[in-house]
């Protein structure tokens, strides 16, 4: 982007632009201040993380001095604080957008939840809260994160609430055993995922149609869609003998879903959906080509290679190039 001093020098020698009013606006621009909104906010964000860390380290390191129950009580009262101070900050409930009661509220409310979780994990570690019943352990904090973000409009902590309602799934439908054998995508982990991933998406837009904070739409949709989209592209790519998804239902799945988010893309305007749909259709596209090759009983089918991922690359290019026109944007 050009400096302001530079396009008020090439309007004025255009004659497009009398010299006291660019004086003026130059004027303007130099007394103007600078916002430092969001570097503020990613510092506040840098902070809480750091914090959180830090204060695991220094527990950790004296550990023996301190006393378990001290850890916790510590914890539990910065716990309660942070979620005190982010009621009484609290705005009066709505379906729609919340004024904002200042950024200082909306981190302290994050700082609860990853204190809440770092209580609960230390409590099941050290004193076997739950015992066995993981599933409780995972659930509460999503019930409680989904339920906060609906009273205090916090689009980071319905993130976080989503995000355990998925550990929980995973948790229930079938636990650690999945992961032992290596198997994720083709146990029921993947027709979980796939289904909690399109209930988010039916979510999102449930949210947006119904006017219910028709702004979380976008949360539950970004990743409603790469949760199913990942489970669905890469159980399609297993070739293990045990995988058990038939690429007749996968493939139609991954294509509708693209469809759906580049509709989506242009009729909001967003680049990220746009991507998304694009980047996960030209990997099932690629895939369905090398299945047809793979059918063929010679080699000679495969020169067609030769040309496909240059041709592709530059459809990328002029994709990138026409990003606006797609999306229909002056």
């Amino acid at each position: 982007m050009r400096p302001p001093d530079f396009i008020l020098a090439e309007l004025q020698a255009r004659g497009l632009l009398p010299e006291a009013q660019a004086t003026a606006i130059a004027a303007d621009e130099a007394r103007r201040p600078f916002s430092l909104h969001y570097e503020l906010r990613l510092l506040l964000y840098v902070g809480i993380l750091l914090l959180s860390g830090g204060l695991g380290v220094l527990i950790y390191q004296h550990l023996d001095e301190l006393g378990h129950g001290v850890v916790v009580a510590g914890i539990a009262l910065l716990m309660l604080a942070a979620f005190g101070y982010a009621w009484h900050r609290r705005q009066p409930f709505t379906w729609a957008e919340a004024p904002r009661a200042g950024f200082l509220p909306d981190y302290s409310l994050l700082l609860g939840c990853l204190l809440f979780v770092t209580l609960e994990t230390y409590l099941q570690v050290q004193y076997q809260l739950f015992g066995t019943r993981y599933g409780l352990a995972v659930v509460l904090p999503a019930v409680l994160f989904l339920l906060l973000a609906y009273r205090f409009d916090h689009r980071g902590v319905l993130a976080m609430g989503i995000t355990a309602l998925a550990s929980w799934l995973g948790v229930t439908v079938q636990p650690v055993s999945a992961f032992a054998a290596n198997d994720f995508f083709t146990s029921h982990l993947s027709v979980t995922a796939i289904l909690l991933g399109l209930g988010l998406m039916l979510a999102g837009l449930a949210s947006e149609r119904l006017d219910r904070k028709a702004h979380f739409a976008f949360t539950y949709l970004s990743l409603g869609s790469n949760l199913l989209l990942i489970a669905a592209t890469a159980s399609l790519l297993d070739f293990t003998p045990q995988g058990g998804f038939s690429p007749w239902l996968l493939v139609p799945l991954i294509l509708l879903v693209c469809a759906a988010l580049v509709w989506y893309a242009r009729r909001t305007h967003s680049y990220l959906f746009l991507l998304m749909g694009v980047g996960y259709g030209y990997v099932v596209v690629t895939y369905l080509l090398f299945r047809l090759l793979a059918l063929a009983e010679d080699d000679s089918p495969y020169w067609l290679m030769i040309y496909y991922f240059p041709l592709s690359a530059a459809g990328v290019v002029w994709f990138l190039i026409n990003l606006k026109k797609i999306l229909r944007l002056r």
